[in-house]
Order: C-alpha cells, then sequence, then structure tokens
C-alpha cells in the first residue's frame, strides 16, 4: 500500500554511534517521511521515533579480551537480529560503526538480498589493515567521515562516499567558552579542566580511578582549578563517583554533569581526555587537550602487534603527527599525566597556537554530514 511504511534496519554500538544514527535519522526522515527505522540504538536514535529491539549496551565493550567475557551474549543478540531482519525484509540496512558486530551482520543480510551500508570506517588506516577484503564482501556502499579514508576505499574497489563529520556541522565559529562557562556557572577567576574518562562503563573500571588521582595532583599545583566531568549514564556516573570516594578526593572542586560534554568541553580551558570520539570534539572545540587511555594488556600488545600509524588519538591521526600529546597505558600515571595537563594548560604558545591548527581541522570536517550521507542512501529508499 502507498502509506505503508519503509523499514531501515540500524545498528548503533555506543554513544558516539547513537549520535551518528540520530542525526543520520533525522535527515533522512526529512527527505523520506515514510521510513520507519528499527534494530538496536540508545536513547538519542529513540529519539528520533527509532523502535530499539535490544539494548545497546550490551554491544559497549572494547578490546578483545573484555569481548570475549561478553562473546556469547552478543554472538546470541546478533543471530537473533539477524533472523529478525531477514524476516522483516527492510529495504536497507545501515550499520553505525561497531564494525566487530556489524560487519559480519551486514554479509549475512547483504548474501540474503538486504542492501548493507556501513556509516563510519573501521580503523583499517591504524590497525587490522586485512579488513578490507572483508568489508568488499559485506557492504554495498562505505559511508566515511575524514577525507584520508576515501581513497583508500576507492582503490581496494568499495563503492564510498565521503560525507564529513556531523559533530563539526555543529560547531560554531565562536568557540563559545563565554557562554558556557556563565551557563555551568563557573567562577572566572579559576582555571578550568575537562575530564573525560570514557562513555563505557568499561572504561570507566579501567579510568576512573586513574583521573581522579590525576586531578588530586593537578589541584595541589595549580592554584583556584575547577573540574568538570561529564559522564552519560547513572552507571558511569556512580562508577566515577566511587572512585572518588575511594581516593579520598571529595573536597575537589569537581562538578559531575550528566551529559553536557560539548558545554564542558567549551568552558574548558584544557581537556584530559580518553581515546575515542571525545578526542575529536575537544579538538572540535578548539581546546588543548591531553589525550590517553588505558584497557586489558593483552588488548593493548595486540593492538599494538597490528598498529600502521604511531598516533592513538583522532587529532593526531587526522593531522598526520602528534599535535597533542598521548600518554597511554602504563605511561598513563597520575604523575604524567597532571605534568602533562598543567604544561598544556600553563604553555602560552600552546593557548595560542593549538587552537588555531585545530579550527583548520575542524573546517575541513565540516561538510554538511546529513545532506551528503541522506543523498548517498536515497536510492534505496525511494518508494516502490
Amino acid at each position: 500500500m502507498e502509506g505503508d511504511p519503509i523499514l531501515v534496519g540500524m545498528v548503533a554500538g555506543e554513544a558516539s554511534g547513537d549520535f551518528l544514527g540520530a542525526h543520520l535519522i533525522a535527515a533522512l526522515r526529512e527527505r523520506a517521511p515514510r521510513l520507519r527505522f528499527a534494530g538496536i540504538g540508545g536513547p538519542k536514535m529513540e529519539g528520533q521515533g527509532f523502535e530499539s529491539w535490544f539494548p545497546m549496551e550490551k554491544l559497549a565493550v572494547r578490546g578483545y579480551v573484555e569481548v570475549l567475557r561478553h562473546f556469547l551474549e552478543i554472538l546470541a543478540i546478533r543471530r537473533k537480529l539477524q533472523r529478525r531482519l531477514i524476516d522483516a525484509r527492510p529495504r536497507l540496512f545501515i550499520g553505525v560503526d561497531a564494525p566487530d558486530f556489524n560487519l559480519s551482520l551486514e554479509r549475512k543480510l547483504k548474501r540474503s538480498g538486504i542492501p548493507a551500508v556501513h556509516y563510519v570506517s573501521p580503523s583499517l588506516w591504524g590497525w587490522r589493515g586485512g579488513r578490507m577484503s572483508s568489508i568488499a564482501a559485506s557492504v554495498d556502499k562505505m559511508l566515511v567521515l575524514f577525507p584520508f579514508e576515501e581513497p583508500l576505499y576507492r582503490d581496494a574497489g568499495v563503492p564510498v562516499a565521503y560525507v564529513g563529520h556531523p559533530l563539526a556541522d555543529l560547531t560554531s565559529d565562536d568557540n563559545g567558552t563565554a557562554d558556557a562557562r556563565e551557563q555551568l556557572k563557573l567562577s572566572a577567576a579559576r582555571k578550568i579542566i575537562a575530564l573525560l574518562p570514557g562513555s563505557r562503563q568499561s572504561e570507566l573500571h579501567y579510568m576512573a580511578g586513574c583521573f581522579v588521582q590525576t586531578a588530586k595532583l593537578i589541584a595541589a599545583r595549580q592554584p583556584a582549578v575547577h573540574f568538570l566531568v561529564p559522564l552519560i549514564s547513572r552507571e558511569t556516573r556512580a562508577i566515577f563517583e566511587e572512585a572518588v570516594y575511594a581516593a579520598g578526593a571529595s573536597d575537589l572542586q569537581l562538578t559531575v554533569l550528566f551529559g553536557h560534554a560539548r558545554e564542558a568541553l567549551a568552558a574548558c580551558d584544557v581537556a584530559l581526555v580518553a581515546s575515542g570520539t571525545a578526542t575529536l570534539e575537544t579538538a572540535l572545540a578548539r581546546k588543548p587537550m591531553v589525550i590517553t587511555y588505558k584497557m586489558a594488556g593483552l588488548t593493548a600488545h595486540m593492538m599494538r602487534k597490528m598498529a600502521t600509524v604511531p598516533y592513538a588519538g583522532l587529532p593526531n591521526i587526522i593531522a598526520g603527527e602528534f599535535v597533542v600529546p598521548e600518554i597511554l597505558q602504563g605511561d598513563a600515571t597520575p604523575e604524567n599525566l597532571a605534568q602533562a595537563v598543567l604544561n598544556s594548560l600553563n604553555d602560552p604558545v600552546v593557548s595560542r597556537k593549538l587552537p588555531e591548527r585545530l579550527d583548520r581541522m575542524r573546517l575541513l570536517l565540516r561538510k554538511d554530514t546529513a545532506a551528503r550521507a541522506s543523498e548517498a542512501l536515497l536510492p534505496w529508499l525511494r518508494p516502490g
């Protein structure tokens, strides 16, 4: 019937994918109002009318060792979802990031006659470069967020579209520092440090204690400092607050925010950021940062063995050089992190030059992603 909705299957596996998925759903609905979206997503996608058949948090696990602990549960979810999608016959399936989950699902759906698009390239430019043949067998098109990714796929014969990054589209030419500080009721006399220890519970288990100890060292050395800690869920907030209590750090000038990462980054002078999408958000806010990460030792060893670039953080990968410091794994001690944050906070050259470099990166990625991605997908979604 003419009025029947057109089903689009989607899977996002973590907070950054939930944001990207919600952004894409809103853009597609503007162009094709009859679309219905279902699969696995988070609260932002659900806010756009998405039907989440399984909890997204079940997929938000990072690293080889960590995934092994949840492997059977994740595998069962993928099998159930695959059967449900094949029965429902969506017009198109869109895997939003989460490549370890989505690429295998996409390959099976494609073989069953359901077109599959993957939105956000796996980091094959950084590690696991042997994935290209698997990707070619799994997707009808790849949508990439960074300009250096497009030729990798084109050269391999994989249909590809560079769409820019939606986070860049949300930025303003004004960095918004004064407005953010006023909104958060922060004293103009204090230095503001944003702490972003991750969006997953597994990340907080590794990072929270280290971040709190780092904050204690910074506060002891830097007068009039205030910390902002944006966290995305009650669970991650509880883990961080337990770390504060365990460290005896209740006297820190520290505000835990429920979400509001963009406001925290706009307000801060410098950020300490767990490697991931948050490093890009910090770069788009044009703020100095120190990138850090800790994970299971075996996972870290395996990733180092497969690495093809020396960078972990997106700002350095995009720039092709170390524009901000990275302190990882065993080197990520509170002492080292505190010193690096204080160096970035108090170095006048960093304060003057780095925002200019990051602004050029922002403009490179600002391409009206929603429009570009929608245009790439509409050939599959027209009525008929």
